[in-house]
């Protein structure tokens, strides 16, 4: 068997050698005419029992409970990851994990690191739901070998492998707001060495919509291709060898209506090229001592407009990462290493704007380029099943362009006891250092009128320590062993971070370093799973988070539009040999404070918006049902079926067409805390043909 070092160089996780069965409640069938339907059983959403990290997998059975369109719409199951908008204009989606920018947490495509720079803010928009077999969630500080840009946590994706038995699989659904999408995916076995995948995805939406009458689409025309090929290669001496390209184009086009004389558009072009290798090499018989090598390369290109404000920009990524691993015996094990990554950015941004009755011009032309390198050690000790340690430890360099070399060293551990098998406590803390992009990772700053003031064109180290722990009750009762009981507490407090200030100055967006104040998050979630009944699994979490910062001129006050809770049930019951599922969804959703110029804002009847500056709480309900045929699925549900809405989600002046002028400083469509559209049913099948015996 390959070792462990070797599968995570490979794309095979540590969280899928522990075990993940990516089958499911919708999962593996050998479907032909001369044998029977194979049906196996998994929660969609469950905590893995043996990571030592405190991990949440979201399996294929998850994947398939809501139309799971993209990676974003992957984590409504899930009170661990909140979802949002970034803004009313562009269409882009944003995370929130352990209650911070989704910039904080390291997204991983097999143990490689992505969605960087310009690919975060429409990173989640270019996963196909149905290109995955799982994701995990590792809340905290993990492993220092992906590096130490993770704050919060690791969201690392499985995608569907060559090695699959299923030459053809496609997946269609359509949505009643016209969006459709379609995916395609290939397994194809050549010989018994070579094998390969071919993912295909489009969708896009054939009409536009100005549901809430505001003059604004409530979500930009888009038109997406994605194309993936992966291949492997497994050699007889035990070396694997995996590459594989992608490459994406997307088109978005959204602003106001175009029905209204000289309207203000957000026109979206981003084309990205990736490729990547990864080859694990066995020195022993025993793979007892493995090295592995992991490169990558991305090319990621942005020409996006909003109104008079132009940016352009490409970028291009290398990572590279050299692992050592010796297994000394079943107890002690150790991993070396040295990394690197490089990103060059060349940026043409202009914007204009009328301020205080001035023309006030905020631009950047130029080559930025930021570097890092480091080397790495981590000490994984293990006393059988009672009690295991993971002890790391990087020394990383950060250049960037103008700049003196800055040293890091960040120390990184993680503890998991059992002291009985139905108990399960883990504890972890470690740092994470970022260079932050102040104007990406706030992109819908660009969907306002406001002015521009600081470090916007900066790219200053992001600096935070993340300490928690989780407590885990396997129950002894249910239809299954999947009964849990689990509460976890995360902080989060920086050193150091990129404040981006919407309250310092009217009508102006103040970007700033923290420089010694006080920025913090904490953390508390509840989770309990139980199957009542066989095929009936019941699924309820509660997440509260307290988030506080120092703003400049106001103090520490609770961070500004962060959810203080959020309460999840699912609910999933299958008939005999699963012919039909049914998935049910609620999620609460708790308030935030808004920003203190929207305290004020009144609705059509003159009645306040805000009521001691807070957001309401408000609920949101999905529906599914699932008919399994001998290789098809058909599937049909409904999204948001309490059809909430966040009124006023353009903000400022109106104009004489009485609709919100977006040329005055006054204008911001950026302010968003719910959902931009009402109820949203879908239709969809999918159809698998598998390899015959």
């Amino acid at each position: 068997m390959f070792c462990a070092l070797c599968a995570m160089a490979q794309g095979v996780s540590a969280q899928t050698l522990d075990g993940i069965d990516t089958t499911g409640i919708y999962g593996e069938r050998a479907d032909s005419l001369e044998a029977a339907v194979f049906v196996s059983r998994q929660a969609g959403n469950y905590l893995s029992k043996g990571k030592e990290i405190r991990t949440e997998v979201i399996s294929a059975a998850g994947l398939c409970k809501m139309a799971c369109c993209n990676l974003a719409e992957s984590f409504e199951n899930s009170a661990s990851v909140t979802v949002g908008y970034s803004d009313a204009v562009t269409g882009a989606r944003q995370i929130r994990l352990l209650g911070l920018s989704g910039v904080y947490t390291q997204m991983l495509d097999e143990n490689r690191p992505v969605m960087r720079g310009l690919a975060a803010p429409f990173g989640l928009s270019y996963v196909p739901g149905q290109w995955l077999e799982s994701i995990q969630i590792a809340k905290g500080a993990s492993s220092v070998i992906n590096g130490v840009e993770s704050m919060t946590g690791q969201i690392n994706m499985e995608h569907r492998k060559p090695t699959d038995e299923k030459p053809l699989f496609i997946n269609g659904a359509v949505m009643s707001d016209t969006k459709m999408d379609l995916n395609v995916a290939s397994s194809l076995q050549m010989g018994y060495k070579w094998s390969t995948v071919i993912l295909a995805h489009v969708s896009g939406n054939i009409a536009s919509h100005d549901m809430n009458s505001d003059g604004f689409l409530d979500e930009p025309e888009q038109l997406q291709f994605n194309f993936a090929n992966r291949w492997l290669y497994q050699a007889d001496n035990g070396v694997q060898l995996r590459f594989g390209v992608r490459a994406l184009q997307d088109n978005r086009l959204g602003g106001q209506v175009p029905e209204l004389t000289d309207p203000w558009r957000s026109d979206i072009t981003n084309r990205s090229l990736n490729g990547y290798m990864k080859i694990g090499i066995p020195l022993s018989e025993d793979n007892s001592q493995n090295i592995a090598l992991v490169g990558d390369y991305s090319y990621y290109d942005m020409d996006s407009f909003f109104g008079s404000t132009k940016y352009l920009a490409d970028q291009h990524s290398l990572f590279g990462n050299l692992l050592y691993q010796n297994e000394i015996n079943e107890s002690h094990k150790f991993t070396l290493g040295m990394s690197a990554t490089y990103d060059r950015y060349m940026e043409d941004f202009l914007r204009q704007i009328w301020f205080d009755a001035k023309e006030n011009v905020a631009q950047k032309d130029g080559l930025t380029q930021m570097a890092e390198g480091g080397v790495f050690g981590e000490y994984t000790y293990h006393a059988g099943d009672k009690f295991s340690a993971i002890v790391g430890l990087r020394g990383d360099w950060y250049k960037k362009s103008g700049t003196k070399i800055v040293g890091k060293f960040s120390p990184r551990v993680t503890l998991k006891y059992s002291p009985v098998e139905e108990i399960v406590i883990r504890a972890n803390g470690g740092r994470g250092v970022r260079y932050s992009t102040p104007l990406i990772d706030n992109i819908g700053v660009f969907s306002t009128g406001k002015l521009f003031k600081g470090l916007y064109n900066d790219h200053i180290l992001e600096d935070a320590w993340t300490f928690g722990g989780n407590i885990t009750y396997y129950m002894p009762f249910g239809a299954s062993s999947n009964t849990y009981l689990s509460f976890d507490y995360f902080r989060t407090q920086f050193a150091q971070q990129m404040v981006v200030d919407y309250e310092h100055f009217a009508n102006t967006i103040d970007f700033y370093a923290l420089d010694g104040n006080r920025s913090y998050t904490d953390n508390y979630q509840l989770d309990f799973s139980i199957d009542p009944v066989e095929r009936f699994n019941i699924t309820a979490t509660f997440r509260y988070t307290n988030a506080k910062i120092e703003l400049a001129g106001q103090g520490l006050v609770e961070k500004p539009m962060t959810s203080r809770f959020k309460g999840v049930l699912n609910l999933q019951y299958a008939t005999n040999l699963n012919k039909w599922i049914f998935d049910f969804t609620a999620s609460l959703n708790g308030s935030c404070r808004v920003y203190d110029f929207m305290e004020d804002l009144k609705d059509a009847d003159g009645n306040l918006l805000y009521e001691n500056g807070r957001t309401p709480v408000y609920p949101l309900l999905y529906a599914q049902v699932t008919r399994r045929f001998k290789g098809w699925d058909v599937y049909i549900g409904a999204e948001n079926l309490t059809n909430f809405t966040q009124k006023n989600v353009v903000l400022g002046s109106k104009g004489t067409d009485g609709y919100v002028n977006p040329r005055v400083p006054s204008f911001d469509a950026s302010c968003i805390w719910g959902p931009l559209m009402g109820i949203k049913a879908h239709i969809g099948f999918r159809f698998t043909l598998w390899k015959k015996a």
